[in-house]
């Protein structure tokens, strides 16, 4: 699977020109609804399921300045999964420099808040989580 690539907007920078900070994390929601859509399992195929994936923690790395127009490639891959909480990695480039690496920590609940146990009960996307790779 392809990396996710998205441009910076001149909106999301700040007086200096420099991409504000918490457009990271926007970014980071972006990659990963691309990503569960290539694996199959898009948030419409998720919600109709009755599946939600609350974030429960981010952490964000910056390591260089972006600004308007500079095109990111943001590479998603699972680090963790439990079959109820799952932690992804985010590396995001700018041309062959890494300008932020990042995680996030979800679990998976019923539209209740009842946790899901993905191996048990949606098997097809608990494979899918365990066995996609992103490459750049």
């Amino acid at each position: 699977m392809k990396a996710f690539v998205r441009k910076v907007n001149y909106y999301e920078t700040d007086k200096m020109g420099i991409t504000h900070h918490s457009n990271y994390i926007r970014f980071m929601e972006e990659a990963r609804i691309d990503f569960l859509s290539n694996i199959g399992w898009g948030f419409d195929k998720l919600e109709d399921a009755g599946l939600v994936s609350p974030v429960l923690s981010i952490t964000c790395d910056y390591k260089q300045s972006t600004t308007f127009a500079d095109e990111l490639k943001i590479i998603v891959n699972t680090e963790k999964f439990s079959g109820l909480k799952f932690v992804i990695n985010y590396t995001m480039k700018c041309g062959d420099k890494v300008v932020c690496t990042a995680s996030s920590t979800h679990v998976f609940m019923d539209k209740n808040g009842r946790p899901v146990f993905l191996e048990k009960q949606y098997p097809d996307f608990y494979k899918a989580l365990t066995e996609t790779k992103v490459e750049e």
